[in-house]
C-alpha cells in the first residue's frame, strides 16, 4: 500500500511517501513545489504516479492558500489516480511529531493556531496558558518567541525539525479514507481577505 502525504497549511510545506508504515522518502518544499516534490520522490524510488493507492492531505489549521493549494492537490490527484484520500489537522501532525509538546502555528494578524480541550482554535500568544516548562513547536513558537518564553515556555532552536510538521505523522494518523471532495478544509476563523472587506 503506497501512500503519499503532504502538508501546505504553514510556512514549510512537507511530502512523504510511506508504504504501510514505512517512511521510503520526505521532503521540505514550498506549497508551490509540492507536486513536483512527490514526483521526484515517486521516481527517486522507481515508482510511477499509478503506484500511489492512497492520498493524505493537510487540513490546516494555517495560510489559507497554503490550504487551498493542497487540497485542490489532492483533489486532481485523488481524481487523475481514482484513489481515496484522508485528511489529517496540521495542528495534530505537528503534535505528534513533538509528544508532549503544544503545537503552535503562525496565523498571522498576531495570532497563534494551537490546540485546546475543545480543539483547534486562534487566539493571541500573550493568551496561551502555558504551564512552566511546557515545550511549544512550529513557525507560530518560532515567530513568537519571545513572549512564549516570558509565559515560562521552552522554544527548541528554530532550525529544529521539531518545528515543522512532517508529512510522515500525517501518513501515520490518517484513517477514514474516502472522496476527495469529503476532506473539508480547517480554518478556525475567516479568511484574511474576508477580515479586511468587513
Amino acid at each position: 500500500m503506497l501512500t503519499l502525504a503532504f502538508d501546505t497549511a504553514t510556512s514549510v510545506s512537507t511530502v512523504a511517501l510511506l508504504r504501510h508504515e514505512t517512511v521510503l522518502g520526505e521532503r521540505t518544499s514550498t506549497a508551490a513545489a509540492v507536486l513536483a516534490d512527490a514526483d521526484e520522490l515517486l521516481r527517486e524510488h522507481g515508482l510511477r504516479q499509478e503506484d500511489v493507492a492512497r492520498l493524505v492531505v493537510g487540513t490546516g489549521p494555517g495560510s489559507f492558500t497554503g490550504i487551498r493549494i493542497g487540497l485542490a492537490a489532492a483533489r486532481g490527484l485523488a481524481f487523475a489516480l481514482s484513489v481515496p484520500v484522508a485528511g489529517v489537522p496540521t495542528l495534530e501532525a505537528l503534535a505528534a511529531g513533538a509528544p508532549g509538546a503544544l503545537p503552535v502555528i503562525d496565523a498571522k494578524r498576531r495570532e497563534v493556531f494551537t490546540l485546546g480541550a475543545d480543539g483547534a482554535r486562534a487566539l493571541r500568544p500573550d493568551e496561551l496558558e502555558l504551564a512552566p516548562g511546557t515545550t511549544c513547536v512550529g513557525d507560530g513558537a518560532i515567530s513568537y518567541r519571545p513572549i512564549l518564553e516570558r509565559q515560562g515556555a521552552d522554544v527548541p532552536a528554530d532550525d529544529d525539525p521539531l518545528h515543522i510538521p512532517w508529512a510522515r505523522h500525517h501518513g501515520a494518523l490518517a484513517a477514514d479514507f474516502g472522496a476527495a471532495e469529503a476532506v473539508e478544509p480547517l480554518y478556525v476563523r475567516v479568511p484574511d481577505a474576508e477580515a479586511r472587506a468587513r
